[in-house]
């Protein structure tokens, strides 16, 4: 199984298709463990709230930060679906997402590396920036079931 986004429900040229292509470039990032892409995507003041609760602040930390952990982890990639795009303010945005990760050497979803994600996206001189992206493990404990269902939600097209 290869991790890839099957496509968007939203109209291209769209505000939410807008922020939905700012969350897939920093997708793309960390999927080509490319630290140089992935905070390009953040506002010079952005913050990353990683998945084990490290803060990471401010783009130039973001790159270095993630930069280090692709040199010393073998990061599995994303495999995502955008659950919903809703507007704060004209210039506000947050996306919410589910993702799951196929580690290296294995075909299949982890379940155990299933995450919520939200990004909250700001317009800054005519663009959109990443202002907080907060990735949460799907721990969904005693609810094995609900695990589950993610991760089928995740695959389907």
């Amino acid at each position: 199984m290869c991790p890839q986004y099957s496509g968007s429900p939203y109209a291209v040229g769209t505000e939410e298709a807008q922020i939905e292509k700012l969350y897939q470039s920093m997708i793309e990032g960390w999927n080509q463990r490319d630290a140089i892409k992935l905070a390009a995507a953040f506002a010079d003041d952005g913050l990353i709230i990683g998945f084990d609760g490290t803060h990471h602040h401010g783009a130039r930390d973001i790159e270095e930060s993630i930069g280090t952990i692709f040199r010393d982890h073998p990061t599995p990639p994303f495999l995502f679906k955008v659950k919903d795009i809703r507007f704060l303010t004209p210039d506000v945005a947050q996306l919410e997402a589910i993702v799951g990760m196929v580690p290296p050497g294995q075909k299949e979803l982890n379940p155990a590396l299933n995450a919520f994600q939200m990004m909250t996206a700001v317009r800054r001189e005519r663009r959109w920036v990443i202002a907080c992206f907060q990735n949460t493990p799907a721990q969904l404990h005693g609810r094995p079931e609900a695990l589950d269902a993610m991760t089928q939600e995740i695959l389907a097209e």
